[in-house]
């Protein structure tokens, strides 16, 4: 089983997650997790060793700030109506999670309530169940804070991270989008074999021309 640490707001995290569900649909089993950029870049947290702002511990209606800050409010409530729709069994999590990462990064839509209903009706919940479960809002945190303390403890920085069974742990930036299985197997036996290789290579970066 790979768990996949993911956040809404992020492309990579988008393409990383539908690739996942490519592989998923081969036989390659996957565990979808959170992790908050919104957190990770928080000014009490930057260059911290231990976490001092819990995105989970933030108030649902919390004013927008600036850089990262001004998507605390969208992402938390993304995280929670996710964690909603997984009480509806697996294959609907990842319909809910796919939705709402494609009506976001596809057609352009804010993370807000409008989205989240389109989302979870594409994804064929439960609507009346789902809507009770959103009720549960100390529970639907506590399991949030669960992915947020794992990822700090595992040192996630970033989405999409993967966590391999054999312990490996890594952060793949995609820059395409993969649907196609065999392209998807490709991809991931590139990826996989790169972190299980005795060269033991750590980054690999490619260099960005500056205009001049």
């Amino acid at each position: 089983m790979t768990d996949l640490y993911f956040d809404f707001l992020c492309p990579y995290a988008w393409r990383g997650t539908e690739l996942a569900y490519v592989l998923q649909e081969c036989g390659e089993p996957f565990r979808l997790r959170h992790f908050s950029l919104v957190q990770g870049n928080h000014p009490e947290n930057k260059d911290q060793d231990t976490v001092q702002c819990w995105l989970s511990d933030q108030p649902l209606n919390a004013e927008g700030g600036s850089g990262y800050l001004k998507y605390q409010r969208p992402s938390l409530n993304a995280f929670l109506a996710a964690r909603a729709a997984y009480r509806q069994g697996k294959d609907r999590s990842w319909a809910f999670t796919l939705a709402l990462f494609r009506l976001h990064h596809e057609d352009g839509r804010e993370l807000d309530e409008a989205a989240f209903q389109d989302a979870a009706q594409q994804a064929g919940l439960d609507l009346e169940q789902w809507r009770k479960d959103r009720q549960d809002e100390a529970a639907l945190r506590r399991e949030l804070r669960e992915d947020l303390e794992a990822s700090a403890a595992l040192g996630v920085f970033g989405t999409p991270t993967f966590v391999l069974s054999s312990g490996d742990v890594a952060y793949f930036k995609f820059e395409g989008l993969t649907r196609d299985p065999h392209a998807a197997q490709n991809l991931w036996g590139l990826f996989t074999g790169t972190l299980h290789s005795e060269a033991q290579v750590a980054t690999i970066r490619r260099p960005v021309a500056k205009k001049g």
